[in-house]
């Protein structure tokens, strides 16, 4: 997932803002991690550079 992306995004439940934790990087690039909603404490799992944001 590209950093420039990050600012777009917001929680598919709520529409609150999202806090991103990055565990694995390179370059340009996120590839694990999780966005955090402060709003309604939901957690979304970035995996292989890809976000699931999928409300469950």
């Amino acid at each position: 997932m590209r950093k420039d992306l990050i600012e777009i995004l917001c929680c598919p439940i709520c529409k609150g803002d999202l806090d991103l934790k990055v565990a694995k990087e390179e370059s340009d690039e996120i590839l694990e991690g999780e966005f955090y909603c402060k709003k309604c404490n939901k957690k979304y799992p970035i995996e292989d550079g890809i976000p699931n944001m999928l409300p469950y």
